[in-house]
This record gives structure tokens, sequence and C-alpha cells, in this order.
């Protein structure tokens, strides 16, 4: 009998409606089994005991699960934030990682609070994707050295140039090989898995992936490394008053940014994405962004890895037809029976198996299927794409991240700033110089070019009545080059006819006093300037240079 309604939150209400409790309660059962390998894989490649991943995804199911945001998206510790807790953990100590995601879910909380959620989803998508394509490729190379039983080197580009020394190392290291093999073999189970009759397909392929790794490494005796087993209460290191006093620290600070930065980026375009996969409610972006808040915040006191919101889970607990937030709540309390009851189950699982299923994760982190196609269509967001994924393998997380959302922020300036200038001769000698788009300082050297390069003494047309926004900067530019104009000049630089002439039910704004007036309420009309107006370039006339 399902509980009563009175009982429930009102997101749970559709559990009264038949068949709907029982298709949560089956498609929670679906997401444990997909979140159990990734939990204790994601911990491990971290650098933290296995037991901390179920801590996080135990808080992701029963702490985020009852709280309002997104109904059915699922979260849990992120092969997204796999780099930068390893370098967190490397850099600080483990004891320091619970003050860090405590400071974390206090300031996604304030953020959530203010109603920046809603502002994360303006973060340029090119940058997210290159974010993940850079934890991604990251993620390969270092797990290719725990996959064959080795320790990762420090920086992203010693783990590119040691890989020719690593394959050497496994050729020559009977144990090293057979660690490989075996997660290899986890790779192409998950790879193949997903090609099998739907029957097959029930069990999801991270799982059967391990089990089969499990069961070959006892069938064959083979010498490879085990997950290390602490126990769930020996695991869990509450930060301490120290930890916390060292939260001031620069770089502890710009540490507790990138979480925060990242968690939220990947929780929000995940929520985004959950809601085009289903037509239940949608998303409230500021309580989602309070919600992992809370939960990276309960995460930290408990010492564990930092949450996010993961698409892997949310898409297969969709998949697995889930209807309302309880069975996101029954995953996470079907971990914490699994760590309570069964805790020795995590020490037989291979690490080179681990190893395979994040190597597998790595590699869907990288949009290859999109590159090309957004290379054809938008040239300028696969640069940024690329040099975000870049700069993130050969520094770190952080610079990455920020070099990508500086060249995103230029390109769209660049882009804003889009200015066209035209120059046309009349029959009578007289020059119209015409500039359509955005007038502002950044295309001002070029502008500047057209404009001196003018003949002296030629009678000047200036139209601005295609100019969309006109900043001070070019105002000022365009008021001194019709001054030095003037001087030389037997007629002054004056507007178009067409521009004087033209009623506007707005007061004009001086560009080049005494002069040229703009129109900024025709451009607010949406007039580009060029529609119907009439030729004025005469036999005689043409286009003498154009300038975008």
């Amino acid at each position: 009998m399902p509980p009563s309604p009175s009982l429930l939150p009102s997101s749970f209400g559709e559990l009264r409606r038949p068949g709907v409790l029982r298709q949560d309660v089956l498609a929670s059962l679906v997401v444990f089994l997909v979140a159990l390998p990734l939990c204790v894989g994601v911990a491990v490649a971290s650098g933290v005991p296995a037991e901390l991943g179920l801590v996080t995804g135990i808080v992701g199911g029963v702490v985020v699960g009852f709280l309002p945001g997104s109904a059915l998206q699922v979260s849990g510790p992120a092969a997204g934030l796999t780099v930068l807790v390893f370098e967190a953990v490397r850099e600080f100590g483990l004891s320091m990682l619970g003050a860090i995601v405590l400071l974390t879910g206090a300031l996604q909380i304030v953020l959530g609070l203010l109603r920046c959620g809603r502002w994360f989803r303006a973060i340029s998508v090119s940058v997210v994707q290159g974010m993940l394509a850079g934890i991604g490729l990251v993620l390969i190379f270092g797990q290719l050295y725990t996959m064959a039983g080795q320790s990762q080197p420090r920086s992203g580009p010693d783990k590119i140039l040691g890989l020719p020394g690593l394959i050497a190392d496994v050729v020559r290291d009977g144990t090293a090989l057979t660690a490989t093999a075996v997660g290899l073999g986890t790779i192409a189970v998950l790879v193949l898995w997903p090609r099998l009759p739907a029957r097959a397909r029930l069990v999801p392929a991270p799982l059967a992936a391990v089990a089969l790794a499990i069961a070959v490494v006892a069938a064959l005796d083979l010498d490879v490394a085990n997950v290390t087993v602490r126990g769930l209460v020996d695991a869990i290191q509450p930060p301490g008053l120290g930890d916390l006093a060292d939260l001031g620290g620069v770089a502890v600070l710009g540490t507790v940014l990138a979480f925060t930065l990242i968690a939220s980026a990947e929780s929000l375009f995940s929520a985004a994405a959950v809601d085009r996969m289903h037509d239940g409610p949608r998303t409230h972006y500021d309580k989602e962004l309070v919600a992992q808040g809370v939960g990276n915040t309960v995460c930290g006191i408990l010492g564990a890895l930092p949450m996010t919101a993961v698409i892997v889970r949310s898409s297969a607990n969709v998949q697995a037809g889930a209807r309302t937030s309880l069975s996101r709540i029954l995953h996470g309390v079907w971990l914490l029976l699994f760590a309570v009851l069964l805790p020795a189950a995590i020490g037989i699982i291979p690490l080179a198996a681990l190893a395979g299923v994040l190597v597998h994760a790595g590699c869907k982190l990288i949009p290859v299927k999109d590159i090309v196609p957004l290379w054809r269509a938008h040239r300028g967001e696969a640069i940024v794409l690329g040099v975000t994924a870049a700069a993130i393998v050969l520094t770190n997380m952080f610079d990455g991240v920020i070099l990508g959302l500086v060249l995103a922020v230029a390109k769209s300036a660049w882009e804003a700033s889009h200015i066209q200038v035209d120059v046309h001769e009349l029959t009578g000698g007289r020059l119209v110089v015409r500039l359509v788009g955005s007038a502002t300082f950044l295309r001002l050297p070029r502008i500047l070019e057209t404009l001196e390069a003018l003949p002296e003494g030629r009678p000047v047309e200036l139209d601005l009545t295609g100019v969309r926004h006109l900043d001070h900067a070019c105002q000022t530019t365009l008021e001194s080059w019709a001054a030095r104009h003037n001087r030389v000049s037997a007629e002054p630089v004056r507007p178009t006819p067409e521009h004087r002439d033209r009623e506007s039910p707005a007061e004009p704004v001086p560009v080049l006093p005494g002069t040229v007036n703009a129109a900024p309420a025709v451009a607010a009309h949406g007039h580009d300037g060029g529609a119907g107006e009439p030729d004025r370039g005469g036999p005689g006339g043409g286009r003498v240079n154009r300038l975008e």
C-alpha cells in the first residue's frame, strides 16, 4: 500500500495513480544498478576511499531527492569532477576535501537564493562541451595508467608524454599486461552491450561489465589489484576546525570557485537535457541550484565527494519510466543498504575494471559527433571548444574553464560589434559613407582606415541610419574625424538627405555637432537603412569599398 498522500510532498501526488508506485520502484532499482559501479569508480579515480563515492550517491538520493527543483534527474559523484577532486586531494589533502565541498555547497545555496540559477544557463555551450571534453581527455589519459597498475603522472602533458613508456612497461610486465587486458575487456563489454538484444540489456552496461570482470578474474585466478575496503563509518571524515580555518587561502578559494562553477553548470545543463526527455514538470533552476547546494553541504560535513546532477543516471531514470522523485530517493536507499549490509562486495572489484568504466565514460564526454558539424556551421564556437579542452589538458581545470569563458565573451563581443562600411560616389563627385551594424570601439581601427582613406577636399555625406548601436568611443572618434575633414574641405561633413528628412517619434541624438545626427528611433523600429531607399549611385556611381 502506498503511503497516505497527505504525508507525501505535493510532488508525489501522482503516486495515487495506479501503477505509478510500482514503476518508480522498478526505475529506482535500475538507477541503483547504474549508480553503484560509477559511484565506486569515480571515488577510486578521485584518489579517495571507494565508500565516499557511495556516501555522495546516498546523499544525492535520500537528501536531494526530497528537495524541489528537478523531479527526475539524479545526483551523485560525477566523472566530470574527478580530475578536479584528484588535484584538490593531492594538493590539500583528503581532510581538506570536506571543507572545500562544504563551502561549495554553501555558495551554491546563496547563488540559488539570489536567483542566479537561470544565469548558469547563459554559459556558452561550447565552453561546457570543451570543459567536458577536457575532463574526458584527462580522465582517459590518467585511467590508462590505473588500468595498467601504474601511478599517474601529475600533469596532463606528463600523462600524454608518458604513454609510450607506459605501453613499453605493459608489454614487458606480465602483471601490468594482465590488468590492462581486464580493463580493455571491460571497455569492450561497455561498447558492445547496447548492441545486444533488449532482454539482455535489462542489466545496465556498467554493472554487467564489472560483474563479468569479477567473474573472469575469479575463474582464472588472475593477479590484479582490487578496491581497498575501509568500511562506511571509517571512511567518513568530517572536516575539522583547522580545515575550515584554511578555507581563506587563495588557492583553496580558487578550487572552491572551480567546484561551484563546474558542478552548478553541469547540474543545470543536465536539468535542461532531462527536461527534453519527458513531459512532466519542468525544472525550477533556482530551486535546483539550492538543492544541489544542500546536497554538497551535507557531503562536505561527511567529508565525501562533491555531487552534481548526472546525465547518465538521470537518463536511465527517465527511460526506466520514473514518474516522481520517489525513484531517485529509493535509489539512494538501495545504495545505503548495499553499503551497510554488503561492504565486503566492494573489495572484490578489480581496479582495472573500474578504470575501464571510467575510460569509457571519459570517451563519452568528448562530443566527437558534434565537432565536425559545429566547425562547419559555427567555426568560432568550435575554436572555443577546442581551446577550452586543450587548456584543461595542458594546465588545469580552473584555468581552462576561465580561458574558455574569456574566449566566449570576446567572440560574442566581436560578433556583436559587426559593422559594414560602404563608400559610394555620386555623379556630382560627392561621397556617401554608410555604416550598418554596431559601431563599437572594437571596430574603430578599420572604420578609421576607411574614413582616412577618403580623398581630401571632397564633399562627404555620413549615413548612420543603419547603425544599431553607437558607443561613446565611436561617437567621439567620428566627431574628431569630421572636424579634421571640415578644416580641409570646402563643404562640411553632413548627414544624408534621407536621414535629414526622415521623421522620427524620438529626439535624435547628436553625433557630429552641427553636422550629423543619428536616428536611434529608426534603428529601434528595425530599419536597416537600406530597404526601400533610392539608388544614389547614379550612372557614374559605384561601390568603392566595403568593410565587414
